[in-house]
């Protein structure tokens, strides 16, 4: 395999190259930043979220093979910064999800949303059986 801008190519398209060997998949090489990984210690959260809202961060995670962790802490991050975290490709992909998920909400929603509270499943009402042995 050759690796270029991000590619994986194979070098194995001629048949005198068909050597199983010289044939095997090696990876994808993604081009980093030379800093150093970051170690860091994450916590389990139970954050509630507007469900359209996820709908579309879940999606646009799974889109670019990251997980919803990745993609908040990203957004996160970029806004302390005073930045935005999307590319002009990263929000086109937002409105299609948007979309999709018929999520009508923008930023004027923001601090105005108010949460319906979810109705518990209805019990089926049943008579009270008397107990054996009492009248």
């Amino acid at each position: 395999m050759l690796f270029r801008s991000g590619l994986a190519m194979n070098t194995c398209a001629s048949p005198a190259a068909l050597d199983l060997h010289r044939c095997l998949y090696h990876g994808t090489l993604v081009h980093m930043t030379d800093d150093p990984k970051l170690l860091v210690e994450r916590v389990q959260t139970g954050v509630r979220m507007e469900k359209r809202i996820l709908k579309v961060l879940k999606a646009f995670a799974e889109y670019h093979d990251m997980t919803l962790g990745d993609v908040l802490e990203g957004i996160v991050l970029h806004a302390f910064d005073g930045k935005t975290p999307f590319s002009a490709a990263s929000l086109e992909r937002i409105r299609e999800l948007k979309k999709f998920y018929e999520l009508d909400l923008d930023s004027s929603a923001s601090h105005r949303l108010k949460e319906i509270k979810a109705r518990s499943p209805r019990k089926p009402t049943t008579e009270k059986q008397p107990r054996r042995g009492h009248a």
